[in-house]
């Protein structure tokens, strides 16, 4: 009975530690204190946290391009994204909200995104962000099963990250 308990509780404290898989942190920056996420985070931790209303404003005041939307729609089921994002940046502020507002249109299944908040030197608990050699955010990559189609990084070259975005996917065969 004393193994069957230590079994339990041994595998309760396991999924605890896994439940939470990023840091909360204070970050003093220009003279004040700002929090930031440093892991994987998921976009309901981040609406649901009032230090971060510019996602939901984001996501609010965004209409998507229709061209876009479709294009994510129609390839849904074959492609998912990795996506780092500092809950710091103000680029992260504007691109972010606005890529899930077309995941939501698209009836795009959050579950096929991997969201990584990075610290301000681009850097996460995991080392994932450094692995994949992340040296701006947001980076959204994109990929077909296991091959990355490509990457967008920021705003995108030509500063319509969303028409960046739906290029990447179109590459899907």
């Amino acid at each position: 009975m004393k193994k069957i308990i230590l079994a339990i509780g041994f595998c309760c404290s396991l999924m605890i530690s896994r439940a939470q898989q990023y840091e909360v942190m204070v970050d003093d920056h220009n003279g004040r204190q700002e929090k930031m996420y440093r892991g994987h985070i998921t976009d309901s931790l981040l609406k649901a946290d009032t230090a971060f209303k510019w996602f939901e404003e984001g996501e609010r005041i965004y209409e998507p391009r229709t061209e876009v939307v479709k294009t994510v729609k129609k390839n849904k089921n074959q492609i998912w994204f990795k996506v780092i994002m500092g809950t710091w940046c103000p680029d992260s502020h504007y691109v972010i909200p606005r890529f899930y507002k077309i995941l939501e249109d698209a009836g795009f299944d959050k579950g096929r995104v991997s969201l990584l908040a990075v610290d301000r030197s681009k850097k996460d608990k995991t080392k994932i962000a450094e692995s994949l050699n992340v040296t701006r955010v947001p980076t959204i990559i994109v990929y077909h099963h296991d091959t990355e189609l490509g990457r967008v990084v920021e705003y995108g070259q030509t500063g319509r990250f969303d028409m960046e975005l739906a290029d990447l996917i179109k590459k899907v065969k």
